[in-house]
């Protein structure tokens, strides 16, 4: 590949509809799987933490030091994100006690503070700039933190909020559908609109794997946490091989 060719190309895909459609699969499969692991096999928030961080930071690794993008990689990575980010919002919202409002608040507050921090050291936050280990690290703290702040917010609109799973992933629904219209409709930053999708279709994936594998009795389908897990893998597995996703091309 020639150089300059090669050094324009972002460590991410480009974003399209297709991105959106896998994304929303990735984040429904890591609140699947990760209730499988912490309620089905009964191990626990904490124990599946742990398992699903070692399974994130070897991904991150891996990501990091790939020297171009790698569809079957970066999707592995972001579904680490996902599933350890639904366990450790669920330890750190029922098991400490913090509450999905007090949790949803101090991830919010996170989350914007390393999108802040990564502004600030790099002046950008644009995913097209995702092309050395320092802005990757960056790119995926921020995803870490989107992913867990996902979870405790959909648990919040779902459960204390009283909108069920259905009411809230109509919410989260009509919010994504918001960030459509501005992004064809209005000047706002394309890359504000980007990070806005990309934290809102985490809670509408967890209120969905919600929706899933929840008891009836609480409003959900009472499916199976792993046939539900299966069939999400299964799409996503399906979509990179018919659909290959390309690069982003890095912004000027």
């Amino acid at each position: 590949m020639n150089a300059d060719v090669q050094n324009a190309l972002s460590k991410v895909p480009a974003v399209t509809l297709m991105f959106w459609i896998v994304k929303i699969a990735a984040t429904t499969l890591g609140e699947t799987g990760g209730d499988a692991v912490s309620m089905s096999m009964q191990l626990g928030y904490l124990a599946a933490t742990g398992i699903f961080a070692i399974m994130f930071l070897l991904a991150v690794a891996a990501q990091i030091g790939a020297k171009r993008y790698h569809p079957w990689l970066y999707w592995t990575t972001i579904i680490a994100t996902t599933t350890v980010g639904t366990t450790l919002a669920d330890f750190a919202d029922r098991s400490l006690g913090i509450g999905y409002a007090g949790g949803s608040a101090l991830l919010f507050a996170l989350l914007m503070v390393s999108l802040a921090v990564w502004y600030r050291m790099l002046g950008t936050v644009s995913a097209e700039s995702v092309r050395t280990p320092k802005s990757e690290a960056f790119y995926w703290i921020t995803i870490m933190f989107s992913q867990t702040l996902g979870t405790a917010l959909g648990d919040w609109t779902a459960s204390t909020a009283g909108l069920g799973y259905t009411g809230s992933a109509a919410v989260f629904g009509g919010l994504l559908a918001l960030v459509v219209v501005a992004y064809y409709r209005t000047r706002i930053s394309h890359t504000a609109l980007f990070w806005a999708a990309f934290i809102l279709t985490r809670p509408l994936g967890a209120v969905v794997g919600d929706l899933l594998d929840k008891p009836l009795d609480a409003g959900g389908l009472a499916l199976s946490r792993y046939t539900a897990s299966a069939v999400l893998l299964i799409f996503i597995a399906a979509s990179l091989w018919l659909f290959p996703q390309k690069a982003a091309i890095k912004s000027p």
